[in-house]
């Protein structure tokens, strides 16, 4: 495989890989980062890729690796070893604690935009929410399987359009 045959079958595959980049890492910058140093790592190594394997798990293994080796330096970093007697990690995450606030307003739009849906699509939403199959749905509700489908679509979708705000940016 050539170097431009290469780097078009990268090119269809990244954008599925920024998703997980998010997940990963959590922000949407440092998911910028890691898709690049991916990319970068993969047009240097590409003599390493067998062709005909599976592009796109190759991918994601070097995306996943580049993550905890960053990971690891950056904890490695931020650790500073007390050479007292009681040898202690003064930055130990252990003794941290994480900031619950913006979870807690998240929570509460969600909230928020749940209620505000019409009964008819709330509960079908919150069924399937909670678990039920579409079939269960359907015969605890005594409606057809086809609207219990499109209800759950169309609570989806406005609540899309209520969340908006916490939609990641592509």
């Amino acid at each position: 495989m050539t170097a431009l045959e290469f780097t078009y079958n990268i090119g269809k595959v990244s954008k599925s890989l920024k998703p997980f980049a998010i997940k990963l890492t959590r922000d949407v910058e440092d998911a910028n980062d890691l898709l690049q140093d991916t990319l970068m790592k993969a047009f240097t190594n590409r003599e390493k890729y067998t062709e005909g394997t599976n592009l796109k798990a190759w991918l994601y293994t070097i995306m996943k690796n580049t993550f905890i080796t960053n990971y690891q330096r950056m904890v490695r970093k931020n650790t500073f070893i007390d050479t007292s007697d009681n040898l202690h990690y003064i930055n130990s995450l252990d003794s941290c604690t994480e900031n619950q606030a913006l979870i807690s307003f998240t929570l509460r739009d969600i909230d928020t935009a749940v209620a505000q849906l019409d009964e008819a699509y709330r509960t079908p939403f919150l069924m399937h929410f909670r678990g039920f199959k579409y079939h269960e749905i359907s015969e605890k509700l005594s409606i057809p399987i086809g609207t219990v489908k499109n209800r759950i679509h169309i609570a989806r979708k406005e609540l899309k359009d209520k969340l908006y705000m916490y939609a990641y940016s592509n």
